[in-house]
C-alpha cells in the first residue's frame, strides 16, 4: 500500500514534466516557422508560457523545485516585456533617469523573489536562498535604473562584503561551538533526573 502511494506523486511529476517538455518543444517548433515579425512577441510567449507552466506544475504538485525555473523564466520574460516588449509603451518616458537595463534587472529580481513567495505559500518547504540573487539583482537594477544614491550604496556594499563574510564565518563557528556544548548540557540534565 505504501509503495503505491509513493509512486502516484512520481507518476504525476513525470506526467507534468512530460507535458511541460511537449509544450516547450511545440513552442520551439512553431518558433521556427513563424514570421520574423513575430520574433519578440513569440519569444515573450515562450518565456512567460514556460514560466507559467512551471509555476502551475508547482501549484499542482506542491513541490518547491518547479517554482525555481518558473520564477526565473517569468522574471526574464517580464523584464523583456518591460524593456522591449508590449509593456514598454506603457512606461512613461524618463521614468528611469538611468539605463533601461535597470528595469530588466528589477523584473528579473522579482522573478527570484517570486520563488520564495511561492514556496512559502504553496510548498512544504520555503526556499529562502533566492532572496540572495534577487537582492543582488535588485541593487544592480536600482543602481542602473536610478543611479546616484543606489550606485553609491552598491559601491559601499562592494567594499563591505568581506566584512559580511567574516561575520557569517564567526556566526557559523559560534553555532558549531554552541551545538557541541548542548549535548553535554542535556546529558547533565538527564544525569540530574536519575
Amino acid at each position: 500500500m505504501t509503495k503505491q502511494t509513493n509512486t502516484i506523486p512520481a507518476n504525476r511529476n513525470a506526467l507534468i514534466g512530460g507535458l511541460i517538455l511537449i509544450f516547450g518543444g511545440a513552442l520551439a517548433f512553431v518558433g521556427q516557422v513563424v514570421p520574423d515579425s513575430w520574433g519578440l512577441g513569440f519569444a515573450l510567449l515562450v518565456l512567460l508560457g514556460l514560466g507559467a507552466s512551471f509555476i502551475l506544475a508547482g501549484l499542482l504538485t506542491r513541490e518547491a523545485g518547479w517554482f525555481i525555473p518558473g520564477g526565473i523564466l517569468s522574471g526574464i520574460g517580464a523584464g523583456i516585456a518591460l524593456v522591449d516588449g508590449p509593456l514598454a509603451r506603457l512606461i512613461p518616458a524618463g521614468l528611469l533617469p538611468g539605463d533601461e537595463g535597470g528595469l530588466f534587472m528589477l523584473a528579473f529580481a522579482g522573478g527570484w523573489f517570486l520563488i520564495t513567495v511561492l514556496t512559502a505559500l504553496f510548498a512544504d518547504e520555503t526556499h529562502w536562498w533566492p532572496l540572495i540573487p534577487g537582492g543582488i539583482m535588485l541593487l544592480i537594477g536600482l543602481a542602473a535604473g536610478f543611479g546616484s544614491i543606489f550606485g553609491s550604496l552598491l559601491n559601499l556594499l562592494g567594499n563591505l562584503w568581506p566584512i559580511a563574510l567574516i561575520a557569517a564565518g564567526l556566526y557559523v563557528l559560534y553555532q558549531a561551538r554552541r551545538g557541541q556544548k548542548q549535548p553535554a548540557d542535556d546529558q547533565q540534565l538527564t544525569d540530574a533526573k536519575l
